[in-house]
Order: structure tokens, then C-alpha cells, then sequence
């Protein structure tokens, strides 16, 4: 496991980059290697916030918690990640996904227009490139409800067309699927 550690508005820590591998060992049982696990520990006043990203083969994980002290922090936020990391291999048993090697590559891009009086061409100001691979509706419900995002791209296995699941107000999921005329 490749484990990077982050200190933010506070002094690097041995001790605490050793104890946030040592909890991060748990972890290795529920997923396949190879794992990179990014760690953030931030102090804020006396809020000392620690947050996790583990990225694993086909899926990333995001988790984050606050407390008084980093130590408890680093605690709770990798009992959080063992636990979606449990939910999640419980409906992959569930649910057998096809393991389909057409991922395709797509980009992301952020424009922006200066004010609305003087509008003229928006300008990219960020652009990410993702991979995106085939999978189920469900599959892409869990995946972004790992990522705690709002939204997802994907490939529909069966159609291989590009779906966006999206998070409903009412707490509900939403699916835009292309219509090939």
C-alpha cells in the first residue's frame, strides 16, 4: 500500500504518519492491491479534521472526520472507510459485476464567464480527464455514493452507451440515458 500523508497548518509528525499506516493495514483485507491511500491531517483552531482517500483498482473511496484530537480523528475516519469498504464488498457478493476491459477515457472541463453585461467566450479554467468503465445502474449508485458525489458518468455494460446517474432532492436516484435516433 502507498500511502501518502498531507500536514495542514501543523507540524509534520512521525509518530502520526506511522499510526495512520498502521490503521490503514486493516483496510488491506477488503480490497485488492495495488492500493494508494492519500491522508490529510488539518488543525483548525481546535478542530483537528483528519481525511482519507484510498484509490484501488475500479474504485475510490473518500471519508473524512473531525474531532479534538488528531488521534481519535485518524480512529473514526478509518473506522469509516472500513465500513463503506465492508457495505461495499457486501453488494459486490450481491451483485457479480462484468468484468469488461472497454473503460474509456473522458474529460471533464470547468468555463467560466467573467460577468453577465460583458459576456463574451467562456474559458476553460479546469479540465480532468477520468476513465470510465462499464458497469450496471447499480454499480454506478454504489460508486458514487462512495465517492459522495452528486453525480456519475458512465458506460452502460449492456448498451454500451454514456448514462449519468445523478442524487435527487428527495433523496432518491435519477438516470439520463442517450436516445439513438
Amino acid at each position: 500500500m502507498q500511502i501518502t500523508t498531507t500536514f495542514r497548518h501543523m507540524e509534520q509528525s512521525e509518530a502520526l504518519k506511522s499510526y495512520a499506516a498502521e490503521k490503514l493495514e486493516r483496510v488491506k483485507k477488503y480490497i485488492d492491491e495495488p492500493v494508494t491511500a492519500q491522508v490529510f491531517l488539518t488543525v483548525e483552531k481546535i478542530r483537528h479534521i483528519a481525511e482519507v482517500t484510498l484509490t484501488a483498482k475500479g474504485i475510490t473511496i473518500k471519508a473524512a472526520e473531525e474531532t479534538n484530537d488528531m488521534y481519535a480523528a485518524l480512529d473514526a475516519v478509518i473506522d469509516k472507510i472500513e465500513r463503506q469498504l465492508r457495505r461495499y464488498k457486501e453488494r459486490l457478493k450481491e451483485h457479480k459485476p462484468s468484468a469488461d476491459d472497454r473503460a474509456l477515457e473522458i474529460q471533464k472541463s470547468v468555463v467560466t464567464a467573467e460577468s453577465i453585461e460583458q459576456r463574451t467566450e467562456p474559458v476553460v479554467i479546469r479540465s480532468k480527464t477520468i476513465s470510465i468503465k462499464p458497469m450496471s445502474v447499480e454499480e454506478a449508485v454504489m460508486q458514487m455514493d462512495l465517492l459522495h458525489k452528486d453525480f456519475l458518468v458512465f458506460t452502460d455494460a449492456s448498451t454500451e452507451a454514456i448514462n449519468v446517474v445523478y442524487r435527487r432532492k428527495d433523496g432518491n436516484y435519477g438516470l439520463i440515458e442517450p436516445q439513438r435516433k
